[in-house]
């Protein structure tokens, strides 16, 4: 099953390989090292609750599929209001906490991009299925 899910991951275009590997995953886990700010656990929360359903869903799947947008897309559009709202309202005045919010929500909400398209995707497929 991990090498099925392995090769998955691998037959994914490069580009993806390399965003989801070095930029999505990595971001989203940082939240991690901001858990004492201003509503950090929250962020934490929301940041790494959009990724580990997906767990579940590679498992069940054997592999990657359009159905690990659905968490992402449930999870993360709540988690990239918060993260406008924060830097909107003032929440933090630390310039590192600040710089890790807008890339968080710069980051996120070009993942949102394509998972609202392959979550549509998702759905229309399983309505002619």
């Amino acid at each position: 099953m991990v090498l099925d899910i392995w090769n998955s991951f691998r037959q994914l275009p490069l580009w993806v390989q390399i965003w989801v590997a070095f930029i999505l995953v990595p971001i989203n886990v940082a939240a991690l090292v901001f858990v004492f700010e201003p509503y950090g656990v929250l962020v934490a929360v929301l940041a790494i609750g959009g990724m580990l359903p997906n767990l579940g869903v590679m498992v069940w799947e054997r592999g990657f599929s359009n159905t690990m947008a659905l968490p992402h897309v449930v999870i993360w559009t709540p988690l990239v209001m918060l993260l406008l709202w924060m830097i909107v309202s003032g929440a933090t005045d630390d310039p590192t906490y600040l710089t890790y919010l807008w890339a968080l929500l710069i980051i996120d909400t070009l993942s949102l991009a394509f998972d609202f398209k392959d979550s549509w995707e998702w759905i229309r497929k399983r309505r002619k299925g």
